[in-house]
């Protein structure tokens, strides 16, 4: 399903700044309009990363995890089930073995059996064995009884986490989380594999003050942990602030130069990127889908070893096992949103489609658990409102896993609270960011949910509307549409959440057009008024959604498109229009 969508260029408030006169004036555009008024904002080098200092928590898990250390404790990293817990959890292992940590392990839960997070039932199964240390990763914030049954069985619990905490705090030894109130920490944006770097460096620190590091032992240098960290900040879709563009270009200026674990070249590989080249972007589709897949369709254990090994031929078997899972996953996914499309066609034509419902609820007793984020993802984008969408979970269960995606302006765990305040009991469950949040409920409450949750997404929008709005960079003269100009934005990045790729809009001359691949549309364009003639590609497109077989108005990014050692530049297109 495409929509056409409201064009509009990006608006600029800011009434001065300090950037170089003699900047593109196009550049100086999109950098204000992302907010960027200086160019000590454009340098992203380590040393301009936010201080540990006031991230509250750090350093009395530090304390603990150096102790442990030291006193050859053993040490369990439990993470979550996606590529940023993931990324966190292999962060946490490596660091701690490079700080000659002798006794560290790693638990993910399997989604299908334990659930999210530090449940009660994860912690049954180290009864018998509890380690010394509990670390979790990505997770932990609201699994207050998990903590507490951990702490029955002897366990010291340090929780590392970015999601946003509930009323009532996990009792944990340690809290790092810089989302927790009153924490001074300035960037709030970390992903929960920032958060456990963060950690590790000053878990460093406490060692290097007893003394820890003389030979035989050395003291690392983490940031060779920076690919890991790139990856997990991008894959979570957390927002691109100051600092994450920093953790995110050093980690993969240390791709592009093969500096990296062998899982992630093999990941990259797979995905036909060419490590030498990449940008964020190539992290969140060709890498991190296929590191989610494992947690999606059976086990996140297989992504993390993936991470974890030195060995190349181990490395390209476990990512070939993880290409196999997404392949599978998407074969199931292209099935759920079919299955997704009908409903929500079937729901528009009881309505009027001048007024589409504020949230749409998507369920079906077939669906897979695992994937029902990027169905609601999917149909989010097509209808540009909130969407939940359940799978049971398990085969006639009568308990509903739920993932929820919102759109800008709408902020869904702050929706979800809402319905848990005014109808107790009604969700089992719940957590998550502004932009996706995870629930359980008991299937025969899902109509009732319905219900509160409209209510309360109109409350928080109190009248507003959910426009449907592509917002641009304007238009590019047709002598800024080259290579040199494509490659100056690019080396502008990394782009991503809330710090977007820049796009613009024109109007072009069809020269000639084909489809390649089955289902993408290749053309040559010439820009009106121009002289020369560029490369584009819409993916998911075809020759019949051209209005004009020879004129067309778009929306495009420039690329830089490398094939056999020769660089060119290319139009990326995001949308045709009408």
């Amino acid at each position: 399903m495409h929509t056409n969508r409201a064009v509009r260029p990006r608006e600029i408030t800011l009434d001065n700044d300090h950037l170089p006169q003699s900047m593109h004036p196009v550049v100086r555009r999109i950098l204000l309009a992302r907010n960027i008024t200086s160019e000590e904002s454009l340098d992203l080098v380590l040393s301009r990363l936010q201080s540990p200092a006031n991230l509250s928590g750090v350093k009395r898990a530090a304390t603990i995890l150096a102790d442990a250390i030291v006193n050859g404790q053993k040490i369990l990293i439990v993470g979550d089930f996606d590529a940023d817990g993931a990324t966190g959890t292999a962060v946490a292992v490596r660091a701690l073995q490079l700080m000659a940590a002798k006794k560290v392990d790693f638990r993910v839960p399997n989604r299908f059996e334990f659930g999210y997070g530090l449940t009660t039932a994860l912690v049954e199964t180290f009864k018998d064995n509890p380690p010394d240390v509990l670390v979790t990763v990505d997770s932990g914030i609201s699994s207050n009884n998990g903590v507490a049954l951990a702490r029955k069985f002897g366990c010291t619990v340090i929780v590392t986490d970015h999601h946003l905490p509930g009323e009532v705090l996990p009792n944990a030894h340690a809290i790092v989380n810089p989302n927790c109130h009153g924490d001074q920490f300035p960037s709030k944006a970390l992903a929960g594999v920032g958060v456990v770097f963060y950690l590790m460096g000053v878990v460093r620190g406490a060692l290097r003050e007893r003394d820890w590091f003389t030979l035989p032992r050395s003291e690392p240098n983490l940031a060779q942990l920076l690919d890991l960290v790139a990856l997990g900040t991008v894959a979570d879709l957390v927002p691109l602030d100051g600092n994450n563009r920093i953790l995110v270009r050093q980690g993969m200026e240390r791709i592009r130069h093969g500096l990296c674990s062998p899982g992630l070249l093999a990941l990259l590989r797979l995905g036909k990127r060419d490590y030498r080249h990449i940008v964020a972007s190539d992290l969140a589709f060709a890498v991190a889908p296929r590191l989610n897949a494992a947690g999606r369709m059976q086990d996140m254990g297989i992504g993390i070893r993936c991470l974890l090994t030195d060995d190349r031929e181990e490395a390209m078997e476990l990512a070939g096992e993880l290409d196999t899972l997404n392949h599978q996953r998407r074969a199931r996914q292209e099935q759920m949103q079919r299955d997704a499309l009908d409903q929500l066609s079937s729901i528009l034509n009881k309505l009027d489609k001048a007024d589409p419902p504020a949230a749409l609820c998507l369920y079906d007793d077939g669906w897979h658990q695992g994937i029902v984020g990027l169905v609601a993802s999917r149909i989010k984008d097509a209808i540009h409102r909130p969407v939940i969408a359940f799978a049971p979970e398990t085969t006639g269960s009568g308990v509903l896993k739920g993932s929820a995606r919102s759109v800008s302006g709408l902020h869904i765990r702050d929706v979800l609270a809402r319905v848990d305040a005014l109808h107790p009991g009604l969700i089992l469950a719940f957590g998550g960011h502004a932009m996706a949040a995870g629930l359980t409920l008991p299937a025969d409450g899902l109509q009732s949910f319905k219900q509160a949750l409209t209510e309360s997404v109109k409350h928080f929008l109190a009248g507003r509307t959910l426009d449907n709005v592509i917002l641009t960079d304007g238009e590019l003269q047709p002598q800024d549409i080259n290579l040199d100009f494509a490659e100056e934005l690019r080396d502008l990045g990394p782009w991503g959440q809330l710090f977007p790729e820049p796009v613009f809009e024109g109007r072009f001359h069809i020269e000639n057009r084909r489809v390649v691949g089955g289902a993408h549309l290749k053309m040559q364009l010439r820009p009106v008024g121009g002289q020369v003639a560029i490369d584009a590609i819409a993916f998911g497109r075809l020759p019949e959604d051209l209005p004009d077989p020879n004129m067309t108005s778009l929306v495009y990014k420039l690329d830089v498109n490398h094939f056999r050692g020769r660089k060119t530049c290319q139009l990326m297109i995001d949308q045709i229009l009408a």
